[in-house]
């Protein structure tokens, strides 16, 4: 077995792991994952970066504090954003919860029943594309209505159909 097969190999290995953890990860780390010793880590992740800097790729595997890591390319950044709506934190999740059972709700009535920190989780429920804001007629409130995007996002066809479906044998009271 030639050494350059062998690298070539265990980059692609390498990149495996890496593509796998989803994490950065310490030579050491890799190295047991690889089952291989520390240098020739080393050797196959210089290969590796190598080899994702002449492409034309997306991703690109770097050096953080932390380890090694398969990560998108700056310039793809804006793209998570669009694409990937941010973590959202308990209260704004409730929110979003709300907002969705009553689908719309004027935001007075949403204040109501979750208090003044809803106005900051709806603002980031907008900017986040979950949840449109209208202008109420004839009032000086908003209605506030779920998305397409946060249908596509929970995987949620219509929510009407979910909360008046039929209750199951198993959900009937029993006597």
């Amino acid at each position: 077995m030639n050494e350059v097969a062998f690298s070539t190999r265990l980059a692609t290995k390498i990149e495996a792991i890496l593509y796998l953890k989803g994490q950065p990860l310490a030579t050491d780390a890799i190295a047991d994952c690889a089952g291989c010793d520390r240098d020739a880590v080393e050797e196959a992740l210089l290969e590796l970066m190598d080899d994702y800097a002449r492409r034309d790729s997306a991703l690109e595997v770097v050096e953080t504090p932390t380890g090694y890591s398969l990560q998108l390319r700056v310039t793809f950044q804006d793209l998570i954003r669009t694409l990937v709506p941010a973590e959202l934190g308990t209260g704004a999740l409730r929110t979003l919860a709300a907002i969705a059972l009553k689908n719309p709700i004027l935001q007075t009535e949403l204040i109501d029943l979750r208090g003044s920190s809803a106005y900051q989780q709806v603002q980031e429920l907008v900017e986040l594309g979950l949840v449109r804001k209208r202008r109420q007629a004839d009032g000086r409130s908003y209605w506030l209505e779920v998305t397409e995007k946060f249908h596509q996002y929970f995987e949620v066809d219509e929510l009407s159909q979910i909360l008046n479906a039929p209750k199951l044998a198993s959900d009937a009271p029993t006597s």
